[in-house]
């Protein structure tokens, strides 16, 4: 199915091709996709309204979440997630299960390289997502995740968080193979929580080499 302009966008931004602070032009935006100006523009505009987007006199660049906005996000994150992480101890099938155990497994092969650890990051929670099998849940982390990407850099490129956060996913899979609802909503709730102080670090421009 061929995506809309909407969704080129929102791909683009999710993927870091376009970063907080960018200015996104219309032409430029039809040409690099391959569509009118008219469907462009009108994606533009809702990308607007979501406040992904921001004015910047004339101009639409990309916005970015300042501290406030953080403070606000990431609790209301870490409480979808784990709600996500209880539900799939519940419901998961042995085979969503077992994509879990795999990504764990393959992303160890990625530290060392944060935005190939950002993107397979972005996957293992997506997979815990579906595997929570509650469309509403979904939809409500899919928004959260949109806004995370008007981050301007992940929590994963800190000293030591790869594998700290590989270890926390490991914890995370352990307890829903073991149908764990409390174990898994809070290791997930912990996890969600140790990124943001890492998160809150890198913000300050201070070391951020712990969390």
């Amino acid at each position: 199915m061929q995506k809309d302009a909407y969704s080129l966008i929102l791909e683009a931004i999710d993927h870091g091709t376009y970063r907080p602070g960018d200015r996104l032009v219309e032409s430029e935006l039809a040409d690099r996709f391959g569509v009118s100006r008219t469907p462009i523009r009108e994606a533009l505009q809702r990308l607007e309204t979501q406040s992904l987007l921001a004015r910047d006199g004339r101009s639409l660049i990309v916005a970015s979440l300042d501290h406030n906005q953080l403070a606000e996000l990431y609790p209301v994150r870490a409480e979808l997630e784990a709600l996500a992480a209880k539900l799939a101890a519940r419901h998961a099938s042995v085979e969503e299960m077992r994509v879990l155990r795999d990504m764990v497994e393959a992303d160890r092969g990625l530290l060392g390289d944060p935005s190939a650890l950002s993107r397979a990051n972005r996957r293992f929670h997506k997979q815990i997502h579906l595997a929570s099998h509650n469309r509403f849940l979904v939809q409500q982390l899919d928004l959260v995740h949109r806004s995370m990407a008007l981050m301007a850099q992940t929590s994963l490129a800190a000293t030591g968080r790869g594998e700290r956060a590989l270890a926390e996913h490991e914890a995370i899979v352990q307890a829903i193979e073991a149908r764990d609802e409390e174990a898994a909503a809070q290791a997930l709730r912990d996890h969600i929580s140790k990124a943001f102080v890492t998160r809150l670090k890198l913000d300050s421009g201070g070391t951020a080499s712990i969390g």
